[in-house]
């Protein structure tokens, strides 16, 4: 009787491993912040939440820094704002809401995939932007990823 229940909890948790596992890779996705090759410049956490919260408008070497950003709602944008800038979506929300309201700034573009966002920061120079990971080719440079 008790090999019958242990076998039968075996199957169980063999059967959701199976259903889970495929979505794993979707929540562990690797993220990574991308600028235009031709930035030389050190781009850290730091300066990547500066720019995407209006603080900073240029690399240390003087060039305008151009973000842009993924749609509201993907998870993508949900876990760079987490782990990059230390916000949820609707505080960054709010955040924006009260800068455009005073004149203090005017929040990053909105790109609609991550082809757009590679796309756009391989042709601006100051463009920085975040895309998955498996994404990144030749034409951007990877700066930090999570």
């Amino acid at each position: 009787m008790k090999f019958r229940a242990l076998k039968l909890r075996a199957a169980f948790i063999s059967s959701v491993s199976l259903i889970v596992l495929p979505f794993c890779s979707l929540v562990f996705a690797e993220t990574a912040v991308i600028v235009n090759p031709a930035n030389g410049n050190t781009v850290d956490k730091g300066l990547v939440e500066k720019i995407y919260l209006g603080k900073a408008k240029k690399f240390p070497d003087g060039t305008a820094a151009v973000p842009v950003d993924q749609k509201e709602g993907s998870a993508l944008r949900s876990g760079f704002l987490d782990a990059m800038v230390g916000k949820n979506e609707s505080q960054m929300k709010a955040y924006w809401s009260r800068l455009i309201f005073t004149g203090g700034g005017i929040p990053p573009q909105v790109m609609d995939s991550d082809q757009a966002v590679k796309d756009f920061v391989a042709k601006e120079v100051g463009g920085i932007g975040f895309i998955d990971a498996s994404a990144v080719d030749s034409s951007v440079k990877v700066v930090t990823s999570f």
